[in-house]
């Protein structure tokens, strides 16, 4: 027993050593997590009391990231954000990838003319726009809101995993135990759900590690423009939309929550590439992992 856990811990080190990125996201995620898991217990200060006292202050012992024009700490701001960025997250790619699932299976699974149809004159016209201007447009019609905001970033982004879903169906679906279990009876549903989802999960995981980060971009370029999370929610690209006329007096605005989403979309990025190389049994044997 004590020798096969030194040889799994020998395994691990060697694939942390291997794959240095992937400690750096995974540290940059679980702060991130943690951050947004407990921002009621662990925030200062109620992000949305407003003390003009205060206001425009650097960082201090008071107040470790300073406070903004209305003199709301800056800190609890940007836990309660992490917060909203890691619930919007989680939503819009659950929602895009169960919506990409269902439409890429279906084209990818019975082929002919639903195929046709799904992918020449659906998935190609949603994927004809850039994801952001798609998400911009649906939430400028829809009005903000968490719930509308998840609505135009699931719109924008579920293109993507229906393609990567149909292709990996369409590799799948032909294979010798699919046949067999064809012949052996299966309904259509079963199989699909028994045989060709658990092998196509895979490439799908590191698709929403990847999708995760740039719901993070985008749901701060939309608060960012005014159509996200409505005031006063804290929400990171809102602060610094409203940092920009204190860029040269007060930096620490922009800085703080430029550098927390930053943070995030590295760390999601950095692990979307460790699954992809952990999942990839071509690129484990060139990894030695």
């Amino acid at each position: 027993m004590s020798f096969s856990l030194v040889k799994r811990w020998g395994q691990f080190r060697l694939r942390l050593r291997r794959q240095p990125l992937a400690v750096v996201g995974a540290a940059l995620l679980a702060i991130f997590v943690v951050c947004g898991l407990t921002a009621p217990w662990i925030a200062p200060y109620n992000p949305a009391s407003i003390d003009l006292i205060h206001r425009l202050e650097g960082p201090s012992v008071a107040h470790w990231a300073g406070t903004d024009e209305l003199g709301r700490d800056t800190l609890a701001r940007l836990l309660w954000g992490a917060r909203l960025s890691l619930a919007v997250s989680v939503t819009v790619v659950a929602l895009s990838s169960a919506l990409g699932l269902a439409i890429g299976g279906l084209a990818g699974y019975v082929g002919g003319w639903v195929d046709t149809a799904l992918t020449t004159f659906v998935m190609n016209t949603f994927q004809a726009l850039p994801g952001i201007l798609l998400a911009i447009a649906f939430a400028a019609f829809l009005g903000p809101g968490f719930t509308n905001l998840v609505l135009a970033l699931a719109i924008g982004g579920w293109a993507g995993y229906a393609r990567l879903v149909r292709a990996q169906v369409m590799s799948v679906r032909e294979r010798e135990y699919i046949d067999a279990a064809r012949a052996l009876g299966a309904s259509p549903l079963r199989i699909f759900f028994r045989h060709i989802l658990p092998n196509i999960v895979q490439p799908l995981l590191v698709q929403a590690a990847i999708g995760m980060a740039g719901v993070i971009l985008a749901e701060a370029t939309l608060s960012f423009l005014g159509l996200g999370i409505p005031a006063p929610a804290p929400s990171w690209g809102s602060m610094i939309n409203d940092a920009r006329l204190h860029l040269f007096d007060s930096p620490h605005l922009v800085l703080f929550p430029a550098a927390a989403v930053a943070g995030a979309v590295l760390g999601f990025n950095f692990l979307g590439d460790a699954l992809r190389d952990q999942l990839d049994p071509r690129t484990r044997l060139e990894l030695g992992l």
